[in-house]
């Protein structure tokens, strides 16, 4: 929306209230039903407004730092988009799962065969993705979530388990992912500022785990991009042809998602967990399901192809249109104090972190009396789920310290591996400073 336009459409809506005020003013609850939605109008874009001032043309995205694109993502992450950009990156990790070379190996490392070993690494995997994307760029706490990354990979990286172009497949998920599932199931789209941020902070990261981008056009041809959302497309369209070429029907694939998927359920309840898994085939896709041999669909649901007139469809397509309705014109926007974020700001008197909600398993949650006793450790006990602080240390209830997270066979091993990764990271962060002040784009290609 261009500034001319939208000083007319806030003009219209002063115009609007006042008559309304005038109007209804001897009715206060009428004059609020009425006036709600114009404020929330005007208040819901409002971050979106000031964003655009800070880059008002498409040249000033070429300027973008790593710490601007990090705080822009935090905001979509935290405020506009917490749930489904959290559930975007959970189903870009799952997604993985579809290429065999990836499927063969976590078979490999027996991490699934058990539920508590499952769930510790997949809870591992949040924490760390967690402080990478949760922490400011270049902070202490990011090079120590990164640095903890990069050691885990790395024992599998020079035995030659792990292709770089998994590597590259799995960190294009992790850009390109939310940009979909906001497009298709949030109240607006990204705007390209966001977009253009999510390709500076997840090419950094690239940078940061040294993947290596050949195959990338940007990178083969050797101009690179001029900003985010050019290495963004580059990324998106590799991703699409990666897919085509290695993502196929195995029972390999079959067997990880199987094992996942009781993940994903396993604190539904059982007569739940039918739908639930209907859901999660209908957001596989086609070419997902196909190659996870995943036998289940409702092709009907979140307006995918189905038959017309099925009642179902109906149902489902007017619940997703309910609440985008609901998010656009009836909330408010998320104040900072209630942002959604994974781990606690402040270190325990040990020295860790914890987690602020979980799912299933209670891992690194500090057992407080509401974490103990509050509402959902009712719900979870009525379940037989654990809570918070249940059976010892077996959670971890003093929480986590980033240089320890990893599998039961990692636990506090890779501590010099994990300071000479950090130390690496930060000289190269130095570097970069001084080099093009923090933008990756305004550094020559490595």
């Amino acid at each position: 929306m261009s500034p001319s336009s939208d000083f007319a459409t806030r003009l219209l809506l002063f115009l609007i209230a006042s008559f309304l005020i005038y109007r209804f003013s001897f009715n206060p609850i009428v004059l609020s039903l009425v006036l709600y939605p114009i404020i929330t109008t005007v208040l819901r874009p409002l971050r979106l407004r000031r964003l655009k001032t800070q880059y008002p043309t498409p040249h000033s995205l070429q300027t973008m730092t790593l710490q601007s694109a990090s705080l822009i993502q935090k905001s979509l992450a935290e405020r506009e988009f917490p749930f489904t950009f959290n559930k975007a990156l959970q189903f870009a990790l799952f997604r993985t799962y579809g290429i065999p070379s990836i499927s063969a190996l976590l078979l490999h490392t027996r991490q699934l065969s058990d539920p508590n070993a499952a769930f510790k690494r997949y809870t591992d995997t949040s924490v760390l993705v967690g402080e990478i994307l949760g922490q400011d760029w270049g902070s202490e706490r990011w090079a120590e979530g990164m640095a903890r990354m990069n050691w885990i990979h790395s024992g599998y990286v020079r035995g030659g388990k792990i292709k770089r172009e998994d590597m590259l497949y799995t960190l294009g998920l992790f850009a390109c992912e939310p940009v979909r599932w906001i497009e298709a199931y949030e109240w607006r789209s990204l705007d390209p500022i966001e977009e253009c941020a999510l390709g500076v902070f997840w090419r950094g990261v690239g940078e940061a785990m040294d993947i290596g981008y050949e195959g990338l056009k940007g990178q083969d041809s050797g101009v690179g991009w001029k900003d985010g959302r050019e290495w963004m497309e580059d990324v998106k369209a590799w991703v699409e042809a990666y897919e085509r070429k290695e993502m196929r029907p195995d029972e390999g694939n079959k067997a990880l998602t199987e094992k996942t998927v009781a993940i994903l359920l396993w604190g539904v309840p059982a007569w739940a967990k039918g739908a639930g898994s209907k859901v999660v085939s209908v957001l596989m896709g086609d070419r997902l399901r196909e190659a996870m041999m995943w036998v289940e669909s409702m092709t009907f649901f979140f307006g995918q192809p189905r038959e017309s007139g099925n009642t179902d469809a109906v149902i489902a397509d007017t619940l997703l249109a309910v609440r985008k309705f609901c998010l656009r014109y009836l909330a408010l926007p998320r104040p900072s104090f209630l942002s959604v974020v994974q781990a606690t700001d402040k270190p325990s008197e040990h020295g860790t972190y914890y987690m602020t909600f979980y799912e299933a398993m209670p891992y690194y949650v500090k057992p407080t009396v509401w974490n103990r006793w509050g509402p959902s450790a009712w719900v979870g006990r009525a379940m037989g789920l654990p809570v918070p602080g249940d059976e010892g240390d077996k959670y971890f209830p003093r929480g986590f310290k980033a240089e320890e997270v990893g599998p039961a066979g990692m636990h506090g091993k890779g501590v010099e591996g994990f300071r000479r990764e950090k130390e690496a990271l930060e000289i190269m962060e130095r570097q970069r400073e001084k080099r093009g002040g923090g933008c990756p784009f305004g550094m020559p290609l490595a």
